[in-house]
């Protein structure tokens, strides 16, 4: 109790009323602390959001980690695999505490995230002490995963003053500009002319521009000269061949079956034509999706539309003599449904095949249902037939029927005139069944004994039979849907092709929109249809994002693959979504796409990452500036053949095989490898025959993916093989030393010229003065070193000559050769 006496000790009335007034505070600050600790929680205002938004993806109805869930009362009070994890009224008791309470910053749970904050772990704490009441009949339902809410087009923000750097050409920059301006970000300037065809002929053609190319729109005047450089490359045959091959890596495309047969698929090319002209001709997204799924179910198929169906022929098959048949074509069905979820859903649904998705709301039987869609596709093929397959032919067969007939007319020297009429009756009657049926067992039987020497003719013979060219027989592989003896389809319990659990007809999962038909899902068609219905929230995500993965070497999403609880969330949701519903209204035309995008001033940004400084955003996701990458391996070898001059630009056909050593092609069962002669040796990367069990190594050193499953994003390794291969291998040192001969023939009295040139060539611009005194420093080297041991140069090649090979061997070694800024 207080009275107005004083304290004992010696203090003044000022110092008395200080000492009174404090204790009075410290006083009220306990009592109101102790009020806020003793204030009722209310479940469904301070713990249900908690719940919803933190734990209920992985601890819910259908999922159920460590055996646990925490949507309704009494499933939280039942705990998990681990026991109860509430004590009501004693929080020090209760497990859940102890994994949510932070230590050294990290917690238990939620797992992969963020832990909470110490007031939502406060929230717990007096809820659990209160008692843990939980409203009666109150069940908690999962957040709806962004990726699965319905599409619709936002509002394109206005930007009251966009930076001069950065301005806004379309919508896609007013998305980006208001983010830099949330963000206090200040964007990258615009990239240079020289650096922008060159970005251009990269992204759009996987080509090279010519230096006349750089030259005309460097100094084209025209405000419209790079929208009119983007309509040309859009236009250009190869377009189909850059893009083409981004696809090709989804349908894990190769020219081999894969296992340890590995047989050669020898018209498995007649799927990479269609992909590459149906790129071309902007075929729609949704046709050329819809073709590829189900070409052979449309309404009287052209054979194109059944060629598209090859897209899911290249699975990998075994063939190996013994097998169990069903096993591996329950795996390439498997493979199927796994591929038709990340290409077009950017789902993960093979993590259903075994049991229920553990992360997303994906059941095992709606894996199945899928699966089903499948399950009465039977292999089949089409007769194909092509001007320049028949006029190969034509001119290999005119070459051989010469040799032919004149051997042929040998067997004449062979007739005696003391042969009896039936004899010479005989001789030409087998003549005539030779000539028919290639038989020369009789003709010999009948010789041998008659007519000495006719081993050397025999032998003759046989070698230009063996020699005879082979009529175009193309057949690309295709579907056929069952019609008679249709399998049925069961749940695999526990992924086991052959213990079958419940029996399922196709279908489509729950959490996504049904099927918009009065009838029920039958096919591959109607599958195909609903994944472009206009209520399917995913397709048009997925397939623009990856678009602008490619010209931006990372997607909005990150995660192209996986739209899915453990996938990165968008970096610009707005935008992401703005681009979806704008690739709809365009009639899903990925030339229109594209031109949108890379005529925005957010592509245009330089690349120059030391431009601004943003230590906070390394990884560039709020998209200041452009990204720099090595270009993938098939571009790697494009360009050395373009700046070397050596590029065939046939663009379909047949695949090639450039010359490998002996030792790569023993490691593999049944690996032949014939070089391609001429200069077919030199086509595009995209060409190269792809065998699964021995890839060209040079692929594979660049990072090509193994067309095992289906890829949709490459890595981008850095490795000291890399430079070795391009210091030493055949075609790439083929190229520095054609660009060097190149320029010695056209500038040999000039080595400035001849080095701006390569220059030009190889990264569309001059040298800089420093660069030009290294270049002339270094031909000064190595022409010493040419003079000095002349035995080292080609036969043909002067010592100047092999100076400017040498010369341009460091050019095109340089780490800006292989680089798209």
């Amino acid at each position: 109790m207080l009275t107005n006496r004083k304290p004992a000790c010696n203090m003044t009335d000022q110092g008395y009323r200080t000492f009174l007034t404090t204790i009075l505070i410290t006083l009220l600050l306990l009592s109101s602390r102790t009020f806020a600790t003793e204030k009722k929680i209310d479940f469904q205002r301070d713990i249900a959001p908690i719940l919803q938004s933190r734990c209920l993806s992985c601890h819910q109805d259908r999922i159920r980690q460590g055996g646990l869930a925490l949507h309704s009362d009494l499933e939280m009070h039942k705990g998990g695999e681990s026991g109860e994890i509430i004590d009501p009224g004693d929080p020090d008791a209760s497990y859940l505490m102890d994994l949510i309470t932070p230590h050294e910053g990290t917690a238990e749970m939620p797992r992969d995230a963020a832990p909470l904050t110490v007031e939502e772990v406060q929230l717990f704490r007096d809820w659990i002490k209160q008692g843990a009441s939980w409203p009666e009949n109150f069940v908690l339902e999962p957040p709806v995963l962004w990726s699965l809410k319905p599409l619709q087009r936002p509002p394109v923000p206005e930007i009251a003053q966009p930076s001069s750097e950065f301005p806004i050409r379309n919508p896609i920059d007013a998305f980006i500009a208001a983010r830099h301006q949330s963000a206090g970000v200040k964007p990258a300037p615009q990239a240079s002319r020289r650096t922008l065809i060159r970005r251009l002929y990269l992204d759009l053609t996987g080509l090279l521009p010519s230096p006349a190319d750089v030259s005309a729109f460097v100094s084209d005047k025209d405000p419209a000269a790079y929208e009119k450089l983007v309509d040309k490359l859009l236009a250009s045959p190869h377009f189909g061949e850059r893009w083409g091959r981004f696809w090709l890596d989804l349908a894990r495309y190769a020219d081999s079956d894969g296992y340890l047969g590995d047989s050669i698929r020898p018209h498995a090319w007649v799927y990479r034509e269609w992909v590459i002209q149906a790129v071309n001709d902007d075929l729609p997204f949704d046709q050329f999706s819809i073709e590829q799924l189900a070409g052979d179910l449309l309404e009287k198929p052209v054979d194109t539309q059944l060629i598209a169906t090859g897209f899911h022929r290249n699975t990998l098959s075994n063939t190996e003599a013994g097998v169990d048949l069903e096993l591996y074509r329950t795996k390439e069905l498997v493979d199927r449904v796994n591929t038709t979820g990340m290409v077009w859903l950017g789902l993960t649904l093979g993590c259903a095949e075994c049991h229920d998705h553990k992360h997303d709301p994906i059941s095992q039987k709606e894996f199945y249902q899928i699966y089903s869609f499948f399950n009465n596709a039977d292999d089949s093929s089409v007769k194909v037939s092509r001007d320049w397959d028949t006029a190969e032919y034509k001119a290999k067969q005119k070459q051989w029927q010469p040799d032919y007939d004149q051997a042929l007319a040998s067997l004449k020297t062979f007739e005696k005139k003391d042969l009896t009429k039936e004899q010479k009756a005989e001789i030409t009657k087998t003549l005539e069944k030779y000539k028919k049926s290639s038989d020369l067992k009789t003709l010999t039987k009948f010789y041998e004994t008659k007519q000495p020497g006719w081993d050397k003719l025999y032998s003759h013979l046989e070698s230009l039979l063996n020699q005879r060219p082979a009529p175009p027989a193309t057949r690309a592989p295709t579907f056929k849907e069952r019609t008679k003896d249709r399998r049925e389809t069961f749940v695999h319990v526990r992924g086991i092709y052959n213990q079958p659990g419940d029996k399922v007809n196709p279908g489509t999962p729950a959490v996504l929109p049904e099927f918009d038909s009065t009838e029920p899902l039958t096919d591959r068609l109607d599958l195909a249809q609903w994944l472009f219905q206009e209520d399917n929230p995913l397709t048009a995500r997925v397939a623009v994002n990856r678009i602008w993965q490619h010209l931006f070497a990372r997607g909005i999403v990150a995660t192209p693959n996986d739209f899915g609880t453990k996938g990165e969330p968008p970096t610009h949701p707005l935008l992401l979504d703005w681009l979806a519903a704008e690739y709809k209204s365009q009639n899903w035309s990925r030339k229109a796409m594209i031109r949108l995008i890379v005529t925005s001033s957010a592509y245009r940004m330089s690349s120059a990452a030391n431009s601004r400084q943003m230590e906070h955003d390394v990884n560039n996701q709020l998209l200041w500036r452009q990204n720099s990458y090595r270009v993938e391996a098939e571009i790697v070898r494009d360009i050395h053949l373009t700046a070397s001059g050596l590029l065939d630009r046939t663009i379909g056909r047949r695949g090639i095989r450039p010359p490998l050593p002996a030792f790569v092609t023993d490691v593999g069962r049944s690996v032949k490898w014939p070089a391609t002669e001429g200069s077919a040796r030199y086509r595009r990367g995209m060409y190269i025959v792809f065998k699964r069990t021995v890839p060209y190594p040079m692929l594979m050193t660049f990072d090509a993916p193994d067309s095992t499953v289906s890829c949709s994003r490459r890595e981008r390794s850095n490795t000291p093989l890399q430079a070795l291969t391009l210091l030493n291998g055949p075609m790439f040192f083929e190229s520095a030393q054609a660009l060097g001969k190149l320029m010695w023939e056209q500038h040999q009295d000039d080595l400035t010229a001849a080095t701006e040139e390569m220059f030009l060539r190889c990264f569309s611009r001059p040298p800089a003065p420093r660069e030009q005194d290294f270049l002339n420093a270094a031909y000064a080297d190595l022409l010493f070193l040419a003079e000095k041991n002349p035995s080292k140069t080609e036969p043909k090649e002067s010592a100047q000559q092999t100076a400017m090979i040498q010369l341009a061997r460091i050019v095109m070694n340089l780490d800006e050769f292989i680089t798209r800024d």
